[in-house]
């Protein structure tokens, strides 16, 4: 098994930049096996999601995986792992992507960073890095080497309306095109700068060693105060893909739940001859899936969270909540659901929020408009 974890993390980790955010005053949650900001002082969640939305926000997310496969051919081996078609992007691109296991559950849901053929540097979730590792791994021929790189690199996030006026005061390249990625210097310190996020604003994720992530952070920090820059954590982080449908892993997705189950089909190469997982995803495609991911919005003032359950109006069980959340832009409760296949945009639905039984609308995310694709 050619697998290195020479980066993996063995204890509870903290960011490079750890001190950095204690100056700031944040509130740290566990996370992954890391500790990592929730909050900020000064902020707060409501703050920090509103600047992210109007102004522009960054994010420490170095507690993300970091993986890279490399040999001959890595890409194409990549390809037949992976559930999206690596071959639809060409080196310089990024794709959204899904590992699955055998009954097609999602064991992750990743990014793809396409270097060259010979080489893929994938970004997977903080808790299942080394299970990803560790299944390319394992299918890996001769001359195929994967390493597990958690620990060595820092990701920082910088996401909003003006995430392209703070890049360019930090002379950092900007205004590619959605999901690519160009190479960079900051104070002599590679730096790769893709545009993507999770929050659905226009944004980059920035790719540095672990060593130069505190004087990226400084210069972000500096590049961005003209623009109201405001560090956010990984609570407004989870209101903004929220907002936007996003999935969470673990929640919306876990290895008993299949991509056609949390509609993103959109990432699964059907065409390919063979991914992990492919003949139960075929199959299930076929027949129809028995439930699926669908969006609910308050009708009152309830506030959903994981693991309410849904009913129908006659008041039979209609499905369960997997994320729900306040949403600071809407003013309202909102959810991602694991529902009945049957239920139609519109439907009337009731949430038990705790001795209550909270209306709600089943809707079409995202609940929100952003500008994640805009050119």
């Amino acid at each position: 098994m050619n697998f290195s974890a020479e980066g993996a993390v063995t204890a509870e980790q903290v960011s490079p930049i750890h001190d950095r955010h204690v100056a700031a005053g944040a509130k740290f949650a566990a996370f992954g096996g890391w500790s990592m900001p929730l909050e900020y002082a000064g902020a707060g969640v409501l703050a920090e999601h509103t600047a992210v939305r109007t102004a522009v926000g960054i994010f420490d997310v170095s507690h993300l995986g970091k993986v890279r496969v490399s040999g001959p051919g890595a890409a194409e081996f990549v390809n037949r792992c992976l559930s999206a078609d690596l071959g639809k992007i060409v080196p310089g691109q990024a794709q959204y992507t899904l590992i699955c296991n055998d009954d097609g559950g999602v064991v992750d849901d990743l990014i793809a960073y396409l270097v060259t053929p010979d080489e893929v540097f994938l970004i997977p979730n903080a808790a299942n890095g080394a299970q990803v590792g560790a299944m390319l791994a394992a299918a890996a021929p001769p001359g195929i080497v994967v390493v597990d790189e958690h620990t060595q690199h820092a990701v920082l996030a910088v996401q909003g309306p003006n995430a392209d006026s703070v890049l360019a005061g930090a002379d950092l390249p900007h205004g590619h095109a959605y999901m690519s990625f160009v190479l960079a210097e900051v104070a002599g310190a590679p730096v790769i700068v893709c545009r993507t996020g999770y929050t659905g604003e226009r944004g980059y994720e920035l790719v540095t060693p672990s060593a130069a992530a505190p004087a990226l952070w400084d210069a972000l920090r500096v590049a961005g105060e003209p623009y109201g820059l405001q560090p956010a954590g990984l609570g407004a982080r989870d209101t903004l893909r929220t907002e936007m449908g996003y999935p969470l892993h673990g929640q919306d997705l876990s290895p008993s739940i299949t991509p056609v189950q949390a509609r993103l089909g959109w990432a699964v190469g059907w065409q390919k001859e063979a991914f992990f997982g492919d003949a139960a995803l075929r199959a299930e495609k076929a027949a129809g899936p028995v439930r699926l991911l669908r969006g609910l919005r308050a009708a009152g003032r309830g506030i959903p969270r994981a693991g309410m359950v849904v009913r129908d109006a006659e008041g039979e069980p209609a499905g369960v909540v997997t994320s729900g959340t306040y949403s600071p832009t809407l003013k309202t409760g909102i959810a991602l659901a694991l529902l009945r296949p049957d239920l139609p945009e519109g439907a009337a639905v009731a949430v038990e929020v705790r001795s209550r039984s909270e209306q709600f609308l089943v809707t079409k995310p995202p609940f929100v408009s952003a500008g994640v694709r805009e050119p």
